[in-house]
C-alpha cells in the first residue's frame, strides 16, 4: 500500500511539473503585456482575450494556419496511404526478399532524423522543390516509413486467415481484401499513424526553416519564430501564438486518444 501511494505521489509530481509550463503559457496568453511582465501569478487578475485576438488577426495567423493544415493534412493522407499498402504487402503477401527489406526499414528507426537533412536539401535543390511545399511534404511522408511501416504490418497480421480466405472465395481480390478486409480492423494501428505524423509535422521547424523563404509558405512554427526574432517581442503575444499553435494538437489527441492507445496494443501484441 505504501508503495502504491509513493508511486502516485511521484505521477502526481511529475504530471504538476510537466504541465505547468503549459498552465504558464495559457496564463500568459490570457494577460496584457504589462501584467505579464510585473505580475508572476499563475492565475490573470485580469484575464482578457484581446491578446489571442491580436495575435490571430493582426499578424496574419490564418494564413500560417491554413499553411500548417494543408502540409499536416496532405502530410498524413500521403503516409496513410502509402504505408498501409506496405503493411499490407509486407503482413500479407510473398514476395522475394520482403523479409531483408522490412529489415531494412526497421533499420531506419535508429537513423537519426537531423542526420538525412542535407541530403534532403541536396535532393531538393536537384528537383527544383526548395520552397515548396511538396518539397517539405515528401520528406516528411518518407521520414514516417519506418514506424509506419512496423505497426500497420504488425497489425494486419493478426488479421485471422480464414477471413482473407473467405474473401477470395467471394471472387474478391486483393485491392478489395485490402479495402473490405484489413483497414477497417486496421483501423486503431491507422489512427494511431495519423496521430504520430501529424503532431510532428505541425510542429516541425528546421526542414521547413530550410527549405522555405517566402514567408507567404510560412508553417506556425515559422511565424512563431519570426515573431520571437523581432526587436521587441511580447511575452503575451509570443504565449498567446504558442497557444493557437498548440490547441489543434491537443484537441485531436484528446478526440483520438483511445484509438491510439488500441492501436500501440494492437502492434505490440502483433
Amino acid at each position: 500500500m505504501k508503495a502504491r501511494v509513493f508511486v502516485y505521489a511521484v505521477l502526481i509530481a511529475y504530471a504538476v511539473i510537466s504541465l505547468y509550463p503549459f498552465a504558464l503559457m495559457v496564463s500568459g496568453a490570457l494577460k496584457d503585456a504589462a501584467e505579464v511582465r510585473l505580475d508572476g501569478h499563475l492565475i490573470p487578475s485580469n484575464p482578457t482575450l484581446a491578446t489571442l485576438a491580436h495575435t490571430w488577426n493582426e499578424l496574419h495567423f490564418f494564413t500560417y494556419f491554413g499553411n500548417s493544415l494543408l502540409v499536416t493534412g496532405l502530410t498524413t493522407v500521403g503516409v496513410l496511404i502509402v504505408y498501409s499498402l506496405a503493411g499490407y504487402a509486407f503482413a500479407v503477401l510473398r514476395f522475394p526478399g520482403r523479409r531483408l527489406l522490412y529489415g531494412m526499414f526497421l533499420a531506419l528507426l535508429f537513423v537519426p532524423g537531423i542526420t538525412m537533412l542535407l541530403p534532403v536539401v541536396i535532393l531538393q535543390q536537384k528537383l527544383g522543390l526548395i520552397g515548396t511545399f511538396p518539397g517539405i511534404i515528401l520528406p516528411f511522408v518518407n521520414g514516417t516509413a519506418p514506424l509506419s511501416i512496423m505497426l500497420l504490418t504488425n497489425s494486419f497480421r493478426t488479421v485471422p486467415a480464414e477471413l482473407k480466405e473467405s474473401a477470395r472465395c467471394d471472387g474478391a481480390g486483393e485491392l478489395r481484401t485490402f479495402w473490405s478486409i484489413y483497414l477497417p480492423i486496421g483501423r486503431p494501428a491507422l489512427i494511431t499513424i495519423a496521430l504520430l505524423t501529424a503532431v510532428p509535422t505541425w510542429n516541425e521547424y528546421v526542414l521547413t526553416r530550410v527549405s522555405l523563404s517566402d514567408a507567404s509558405r510560412y508553417t506556425l512554427p515559422l511565424a512563431l519564430q519570426n515573431l520571437n526574432s523581432s526587436t521587441a517581442p511580447q511575452e503575451n503575444v509570443l504565449m498567446a501564438a504558442s497557444l493557437i499553435i498548440v490547441i489543434p494538437v491537443i484537441i485531436l489527441f484528446v478526440l483520438l486518444q483511445r484509438y491510439f492507445v488500441n492501436g500501440l496494443q494492437g502492434a505490440v501484441k502483433g
